[in-house]
C-alpha cells in the first residue's frame, strides 16, 4: 500500500511531453522527443508495442498504416491483414508481424494530417524508435528527464505470446533509476510489473467510457467500468496498489466548470494526471473553441489553465511549450 499523498493542491504540475513536442513534430519521433526536451518539459511520454522478435518500438498503436509509409512499400504488401485488438476489428500492418530490423527501415508521417500539415515537413531522422533509443536520449539530457511509459493493449500481447512486463523490465534494466513511471488502462500488467520487481511508479489510466480490456477479456459483458473506478470506493481500491490514476481531461472539465475528481484522488491518497492538453479547435471543450476551422488554435489558454487549476498532479500536452507558459502564470 503506499504512503498517504499529502492533501492539497499541487501548485507544480509536470508537464508531459506527450509521445514528445507532438503538436510541433511528427508523434514519436527523435525530433518530437527532442524537442519536448529543449523546451522543458518536465517528463515524456511514449507508447510501447512489442514487435515479432521481442523489441519494444515507440508507437501509439500497433497497427502502423496510420503513422508509417507502410502501405507503400511493395515489399510489405503481404503483410495486411484484419486483427481484433481489444475488441476492435482492424485492418492494415501490425508491428508484431515485423521484425526490428524491418520496421526501422520505415518513415514516419504524421498522423493528424489536416490538424497539423506542418509536422510533415518537420520531422527530421524520420525513423522509428525502439525504447531503448528513447533511454538512450533520455540518459544524454542535460538535466533529468522523468520518463512515463505506457504499456498498450497488454491482454492482447499477452495472449500472443509476448508479456509485456517481461519485455519492458528486460529493456529497462535500472536505467532512469527513480525517473520512471509506467503506466497503463490495464491493472493487470501493473501488477505484473510489481510483482516480477519493478520499484518504480505506477499509474492506472482511466477513459471517459467503457471497461479496462483485461477486465473485458476475463469478465466479459459484466467487467466493472472505468465510471467504476472513479467513486470514492474504487479510488480508495486503486490506491491500495498504484501511485496515481491519468484521466480523460473531459472528466475534470464539466459544463462550465471544473468537478471535484482531483480533490477526491487525493484525499484517497492518489496523484492525479490528465489528458491530453492541445490547442486546436477539434480537441478544446466546446466553450473553449474559435473561428478558423478545426485546425485553428482556439482559446486555449483558458481550458489549459483550468485544467491546471484544478491542482492535479500532471497534465499531458501535445504543445509542452504552452503548457509550460500557462503554468508559469499560475505560480
Amino acid at each position: 500500500m503506499n504512503a498517504p499523498r499529502p492533501l492539497g493542491r499541487n501548485p507544480h504540475p509536470l508537464v508531459i511531453a506527450h509521445r514528445g513536442a507532438s503538436g510541433h513534430r511528427v508523434e514519436h519521433s527523435r525530433a518530437a522527443y527532442e524537442l519536448g526536451i529543449a523546451q522543458g518539459a518536465d517528463a515524456v511520454e511514449p507508447d510501447l508495442v512489442p514487435t515479432r522478435d521481442g523489441v519494444l518500438v515507440v508507437r501509439h498503436e500497433n497497427e502502423i498504416s496510420g503513422t508509417t509509409d507502410v502501405a507503400e512499400r511493395p515489399e510489405f504488401a503481404h503483410r495486411r491483414r484484419s486483427r481484433t485488438v481489444d475488441g476492435k476489428r482492424l485492418d492494415g500492418w501490425f508491428t508484431e508481424d515485423f521484425t526490428w530490423a524491418e520496421l526501422q527501415g520505415l518513415r514516419l508521417r504524421e498522423r493528424l494530417p489536416k490538424l497539423r500539415p506542418s509536422n510533415d515537413v518537420r520531422a527530421t531522422g524520420g525513423g522509428m524508435l525502439r525504447f531503448v533509443d528513447l533511454l538512450d536520449l533520455l540518459e544524454a539530457a542535460d538535466r533529468p528527464v522523468r520518463l512515463i511509459a505506457e504499456i498498450k493493449h497488454a491482454a492482447h500481447f499477452e495472449a500472443a505470446g509476448f508479456p509485456m512486463h517481461e519485455l519492458l523490465l528486460a529493456e529497462l534494466g535500472s536505467r532512469l533509476d527513480g525517473l520512471v513511471t509506467v503506466e497503463s488502462f490495464e491493472q493487470t500488467v501493473l501488477r505484473q510489473l510489481r510483482a516480477s520487481g519493478f520499484g518504480g511508479r505506477t499509474v492506472l489510466l482511466a477513459e471517459a467510457s467503457g471497461a479496462p480490456a483485461d477486465l473485458v477479456a476475463r469478465h466479459g459483458s459484466t467487467a466493472p467500468d472505468y465510471a467504476s473506478f472513479l467513486t470514492d470506493e474504487g479510488l480508495a481500491a486503486i490506491a491500495a496498489e498504484e501511485h496515481g490514476v491519468s484521466v480523460d481531461k473531459t472528466l475534470l472539465l464539466g459544463r462550465s466548470d471544473t468537478t471535484d475528481l482531483v480533490d477526491r484522488a487525493h484525499a484517497a491518497g492518489l496523484e492525479v494526471y490528465a489528458w491530453t492538453l492541445r490547442p486546436e479547435n477539434a480537441f478544446l471543450a466546446p466553450r473553449h473553441r474559435g473561428p478558423g476551422g478545426r485546425a485553428a488554435h482556439g482559446d486555449w489558454r483558458a481550458e489549459f489553465r483550468a485544467v491546471l487549476a484544478t491542482g492535479l498532479d500532471g497534465v499531458f500536452a501535445d504543445h509542452p511549450d504552452l503548457a509550460l507558459a500557462v503554468r508559469a502564470g499560475l505560480a
